[in-house]
C-alpha cells in the first residue's frame, strides 16, 4: 500500500535541498494559496526548478520511488503488459516485470480510488512509481503516436477496433454542429498544434499514403517526422474537413487545391494558420504554416545582423527614394527582414503600402494588400493602384516578372522607397538577373540601392555548447582568410545534445547576411555583355563579403556549427568529387 504523504510540501523539500531559495519557495507558497493548485504544478509551470528535480522530490514527499523514463530502454514486450486504452486513459506506463508484479509509472502520485479501478482493470498485483509527466508524455508519443488517447476514444466510440472495413465519418459542414466526432476530431487538431508550438514548429505537413498517414513538422529548417496514432487513415477524411470549415473552404470540392487561413489561440497568443490542402492519389494532403502574431520579431538586432550591418538597414530605411532587394530561397527569413525594416522605416511621416501574396503578419500603422489574381489583383497591377495613392515607401512582396520589374524601378526612380524580394543565389545576381528582365541598365544603376542575401543557420543550442573537438586544416585556413586572423586563433563550436535541444544540439536559427552596395564603378560596368564574375571582383574591391566568409564569424562566435555553414554554403571541388 502506498504511503501516506507527509505534511511538507514539495517547495519545503526543494528548499532544503538547495533547489530553491526562500524567495522562490515563498513564492511558491503564495501562488499555491491564489490559485489552489500543487506546488509542484506551479513550480513546473513557472519554471522555477526543473520538473525532474520536482517530481523527486514529490515521489520521497508520497513514499515512491522515482523513475527516469526519458532515457528508459523498455525490454520487448514490456508495453503489451497494459491494454493500450487503459495507459492512453489513465497516462501510465509499465516500467518493469518481477514475476507476478507489475510496475506501473504514473505521472501523478494515485489515488486510492484510482488504484482500485486498476487493480479491476488489469487483475493483476502491481506497485507505483513516479515519473515525470513530459517523459509518460513523450513514451505515449513515440510508441503509439501523437494525440493517440484521442483517436482511442473516438475509436472505441465507433467501433473502429472491431471494423473489417473503412469508415468516413461525417462532419457538420457548419460550425457549431454538436456532433462528438467533430468535437474529437477539433481535440486532435488542437493537439497535432500545441505540439507543433512545443517545439517551435514553422511547418506541419500532414500526408496520406496508401496505407498510412504520415505527420512531420518543419523545425529550425528540417523536416522532421512525428509518430502518427493507429486509426489516424480511418478519421482523416474527417480531419480535412474540420481543417476545411475551420479555414472557411468548401469541403465537398476534393478535386482542386485549396488555399485558407485560420486563427486561433494557445494561452495568451493569437495564431494566424495558413492552410494549403492539395490533391494527391490517396487523399487531400495538409500544410499548415504556424504564423504567430507575437513571434516576429521587428528588432533588428534580433534577426542576426552584425552591428555595421544592421546601422547600414537603418541608414537604408530613411533614404528618401531607391531600389532595396532581398534575395534568397524560399523559407530564408527575407519577408521577416524586410517587416523589420518596415518598422524602422514607419516613423509617422511616411505613408507606407504592402502588397503581398500572402500576407503574412499585420504591421499597425501600415497598409497592407492581399494580390488576387482571380481577379486581376497582380502584383503589377496592384502596384500601378498603389503609386497613385501617394505613398512613401512602398513593399513589393516578390518581384516575378518583367512588368512588375519595370514599375518598382520606375517607382524607385520617381521619388519612392521600394522593398522588395527576388529569387537569386547571392546579392550580386539580382544584377544580371533584372538585366535578363529586359531591365535598362541605366535605370537599374541609378534607381538600385542595395541588394542583400540571406540564409537561415541552425542555431547551436546554448545549454550544450562545447569546443569542436577539431577543425580540418582547409576550414581552419578559409576561416583565418576570411576574418582576418591567425589560424592558431580561429575558434569552432558544436551542441553535444540535451533535453533543451532533443538531443540534436541545435535550437533555433540564426540569418547570414550578405551586403551589395551599388557604387558607381558597378553601375558603370552594367550592360547586356557585363558577367557576374566581373561584378563580383568589382564588389570584392570594395569591401563587398560573401555569404560564406560573413557566415565563419557566426562560427567563430559560437552561433553556428561548421558542419551547418558547410550545409548552407556547400561548394564542391574543381573535379566535382567530395564536397568541401
Amino acid at each position: 500500500m502506498d504511503a501516506e504523504p507527509s505534511k511538507r510540501e514539495v517547495a519545503d523539500l526543494l528548499l532544503e535541498q538547495g533547489r530553491l531559495t526562500e524567495i522562490q519557495a515563498e513564492t511558491v507558497r503564495r501562488l499555491q494559496e491564489k490559485q489552489r493548485r500543487a506546488q509542484h504544478t506551479i513550480i513546473v509551470e513557472q519554471n522555477i526548478a526543473s520538473e525532474e528535480d520536482t517530481f523527486r522530490a514529490l515521489a520521497s514527499l508520497h513514499g515512491m520511488e522515482f523513475v527516469d523514463l526519458a532515457h528508459f530502454a523498455f525490454p520487448p514486450g514490456m508495453l503489451e503488459e497494459v491494454p493500450v486504452n487503459v495507459m492512453l486513459n489513465h497516462r501510465v506506463i509499465p516500467a518493469a516485470v518481477e514475476g507476478e508484479l507489475l510496475t506501473l509509472a504514473f505521472c501523478e502520485p494515485p489515488r486510492q480510488v484510482e488504484l482500485g479501478n486498476l487493480r479491476l482493470l488489469l487483475n493483476r498485483q502491481f506497485k507505483s512509481v513516479l515519473a515525470t509527466p513530459s517523459s509518460i508524455r513523450a513514451v505515449i508519443k513515440d510508441h503509439f503516436g501523437l494525440g493517440a488517447e484521442t483517436i482511442q476514444h473516438l475509436r472505441e466510440d465507433r467501433a473502429l477496433a472491431d471494423a473489417t472495413h473503412d469508415l468516413v465519418f461525417d462532419v457538420p459542414t457548419q460550425e457549431g454542429g454538436d456532433s462528438a466526432v467533430e468535437a474529437t476530431i477539433g481535440r486532435f487538431v488542437e493537439q497535432v498544434l500545441f505540439e507543433a508550438l512545443r517545439l517551435e514548429a514553422t511547418d506541419i505537413h500532414i500526408e496520406p499514403y496508401f496505407s498510412n498517414i504520415q505527420l512531420r513538422y518543419r523545425i529550425d529548417g528540417m523536416m522532421q517526422a512525428v509518430p502518427a496514432p493507429a486509426g489516424l487513415r480511418e478519421i482523416y477524411a474527417a480531419l480535412v474537413s474540420r481543417l476545411k470549415i475551420m479555414a472557411g473552404l468548401n469541403i465537398a470540392e476534393k478535386r482542386l487545391p485549396h488555399d485558407g487561413r485560420i486563427t486561433t489561440k494557445a494561452g495568451a497568443n493569437d495564431y494566424d494558420l495558413r492552410l494549403s490542402v492539395i490533391p494527391t492519389r490517396h487523399g487531400e494532403a495538409i500544410c499548415l504554416r504556424i504564423l504567430g502574431r507575437q513571434s516576429l520579431s521587428l528588432d533588428l538586432a534580433d534577426l542576426g545582423l552584425e552591428p555595421r550591418q544592421a546601422g547600414l538597414i537603418q541608414q537604408l530605411t530613411q533614404l528618401p527614394q531607391g531600389l532595396v532587394l532581398m534575395t534568397g530561397p524560399t523559407g530564408s527569413g527575407k519577408t521577416t527582414t524586410l517587416y523589420a525594416a518596415l518598422h524602422q522605416a514607419n516613423d509617422g511621416r511616411r505613408k507606407i503600402i504592402t502588397i503581398e501574396d500572402p500576407v503574412e503578419y499585420q504591421l499597425e500603422g501600415i497598409l497592407q494588400i492581399q494580390t488576387r489574381e482571380e481577379v486581376g489583383l497582380t502584383f503589377a497591377s496592384g502596384l500601378r493602384s498603389v503609386l497613385r495613392h501617394d505613398p512613401d515607401v512602398v513593399l513589393i512582396g516578390e518581384i516575378r516578372d518583367a512588368q512588375t520589374a519595370e514599375i518598382a524601378v520606375r517607382a524607385a526612380q520617381t521619388g519612392h522607397l521600394v522593398f522588395s524580394t527576388l529569387h537569386t543565389n547571392d546579392s550580386i545576381s539580382a544584377l544580371t538577373r533584372l538585366l535578363d528582365m529586359q531591365i535598362d541598365a541605366f535605370l537599374l544603376g541609378s534607381s538600385l540601392v542595395c541588394s542583400i542575401a540571406q540564409r537561415l543557420a541552425q542555431r547551436v543550442c546554448r545549454h550544450c555548447l562545447e569546443p569542436a573537438p577539431h577543425i580540418p586544416d582547409p576550414v581552419r585556413e578559409e576561416m583565418a582568410g576570411a576574418l582576418r586572423i591567425k589560424p592558431v586563433d580561429v575558434k569552432a563550436f558544436q551542441g553535444r545534445g540535451c533535453v533543451e535541444c532533443n538531443q540534436k544540439g541545435n535550437r533555433g536559427r540564426v540569418a547570414i547576411y550578405e551586403f551589395f552596395i551599388m557604387s558607381d564603378e558597378i553601375a558603370d560596368m552594367l550592360g547586356a555583355d557585363v558577367k557576374t564574375v566581373g561584378l563580383r571582383a568589382a564588389a570584392q574591391r570594395q569591401g563587398w563579403r560573401s555569404l560564406r566568409d560573413e557566415g565563419w564569424s557566426k562560427v567563430q562566435q559560437g552561433l553556428v556549427s561548421i558542419a551547418e555553414m558547410q550545409r548552407l554554403t556547400r561548394r564542391l571541388n574543381p573535379d566535382f568529387s567530395a564536397p568541401v
